[in-house]
C-alpha cells in the first residue's frame, strides 16, 4: 500500500486492508470525530501504484455523485483525497463483503433469494433516482454479515441520463465490466443503453450466484462481446439441477439480447423475487407461475426495432456474405435524404461484424 495518501486523509489508527479486485483496494480506516469518537470508513484506491488517468477519473466520478446516492441502498462518497500524487475516495463504512467473495460455489437458494431480493430493491431505487450504474457485478455489491441487505458502489461509469448511446469502440475502451455487459452497451447491437441494461447485468450476476461460474467464457474482449451479442448461455437449471425451473426462467430472462425482451424494471424483478423466496420459505420448493406479470414500465419505451428497412438490411448482409465467402472487397453505396435512417441501416451490421470464437485463430 502507498502510504502518500495516509497524512492528509486524516487518519486515526492503522488502516485495515480488506480487499481488492481487478481495479481497486478497499481499506478500513479510522478518523476522530468532534467530540473525540471514532468512526470507521471504507477508502477506495486504484489498485495500480502508478493509476491510469482512466481509473483516477473513476474515482473523480463517483465522488462527483455523491449529492445524488442515498446510503440506504449504496455506500455514499463523503470525500475525494489527493495528496503527494495519490488520490482516495473515501466511502461511508458498512459491515459486510463484497459479493464476488461468496461465489466460489453456488450459492444455497435461501441464501441466494434473500440477496437477489436485496439486490433488486437497490436497483429499483438505483432506477428512481435515474441513475444507470453501467457496471452492476458482485465486485460492485457489499452483502451485509446477515446476507439480508446490500449495498452498491463502483460508480465510476455510471450515468444519470436515461438513455445514451454507446458508439462501437473497441472492447477494451468501452466503460464497464466485458464479462457483466449488456450487449447494447458493446456498440454493437444498434440500441440504446439505459435501465435495462443493468437489468442484463443483474442476470450476468444472478446467474454466477446460483451456478457458481458466469454464463459465457471468453479469452479475449472481442470475444466476450461474441457470446453477449450472439451466443445463449446454458440455462441455471441444466447447469446445476438444484435451481428449479423457475428461478432459471427469471435469470433467462434477464439476459434477453433484446431489452424489449428483457424485464422492462427492477420492480418487476422483486416482485417475482419476493414470491420466489416466500413459496422458498414456506415450502422449500417454488411454484411456477407466470413472469413480469407486474412488470410495467414508469415510462413510455419505445422499441428501438428499424422497420421498413427489411431489403436494405438484406441487401447488406447478402453483400457482407458475399465477401466472406469471395475473398474479394466490395462496395456498397448507401444514399438517401438526411435524416432518412441510413446511419441506422449500417448499424445493423454491427452484429454480425463480431466474430465468432476461434475465427482468428491461427
Amino acid at each position: 500500500m502507498s502510504g502518500s495518501w495516509l497524512d492528509v486523509v486524516g487518519l486515526d489508527g492503522v488502516p485495515e486492508d480488506l480487499w481488492e479486485d481487478r481495479d481497486r483496494r478497499f481499506y478500513k480506516i479510522w478518523r476522530e470525530r468532534t467530540g473525540g469518537m471514532r468512526y470507521a470508513y471504507l477508502a477506495v484506491l486504484p489498485a495500480s501504484d502508478s493509476p491510469t488517468r482512466g481509473s483516477l477519473r473513476r474515482l473523480e466520478h463517483e465522488y462527483e455523485l455523491k449529492d445524488h446516492v442515498d446510503a440506504a441502498w449504496a455506500l455514499r462518497p463523503l470525500e475525494l483525497v489527493r495528496g503527494r500524487g495519490a488520490t482516495a475516495l473515501v466511502l461511508e463504512y458498512q459491515d459486510g463483503q463484497p459479493l464476488e467473495r461468496m461465489l466460489a460455489r453456488p450459492m444455497e437458494v435461501g441464501a441466494f433469494l434473500r440477496i437477489a431480493v436485496a439486490l433488486a430493491n437497490g436497483m429499483v431505487r438505483l432506477h428512481a433516482r435515474g441513475f444507470v450504474h453501467k457496471d452492476i457485478k458482485p465486485a460492485n455489491i457489499l452483502v451485509d454479515p446477515a446476507g439480508d441487505r446490500v449495498w452498491l458502489m463502483g460508480f465510476g461509469v455510471a450515468s444519470r441520463i436515461p438513455r445514451e448511446r454507446q458508439s462501437p469502440e473497441p472492447p477494451e475502451f468501452i466503460a464497464g465490466t466485458l464479462s457483466h455487459m449488456a450487449p447494447e452497451q458493446t456498440g454493437r447491437m444498434n440500441r440504446s443503453v439505459d435501465s435495462r441494461s443493468d437489468l442484463y447485468s443483474l442476470g450476468v450476476t444472478l446467474y454466477q450466484a446460483v451456478t457458481g461460474t458466469l454464463p459465457f467464457m471468453a479469452t479475449d474482449p472481442l470475444e466476450w462481446v461474441h457470446c453477449h451479442v450472439a451466443r445463449s448461455p446454458v440455462p441455471p437449471s441444466t447447469r446445476v439441477t438444484d435451481v428449479s425451473p423457475q428461478l432459471s426462467a427469471i435469470i433467462m430472462k434477464l439476459l434477453a439480447k433484446t431489452p424489449e425482451e428483457r424485464y422492462q424494471t427492477a420492480v418487476g424483478v422483486e416482485r417475482d423475487l419476493r414470491r420466489c423466496l416466500a413459496d422458498w420459505d414456506t415450502r422449500r420448493a417454488i411454484e411456477e407461475f407466470p413472469l413480469a406479470e407486474y412488470d410495467l414500465p414508469d415510462r413510455l419505451l419505445i422499441p428501438e426495432r428499424l422497420y421498413g428497412r427489411e431489403r436494405e438490411i438484406d441487401a447488406l448482409l447478402a453483400a457482407f456474405d458475399k465477401v466472406i465467402t469471395v475473398g474479394k472487397p466490395a462496395m456498397v453505396l448507401v444514399s438517401g435524404h438526411p435524416g432518412i435512417g441510413k446511419s441506422s441501416v449500417v448499424n445493423e451490421l454491427h452484429k454480425v461484424l463480431v466474430p465468432p470464437r476461434g475465427l482468428f485463430a491461427s
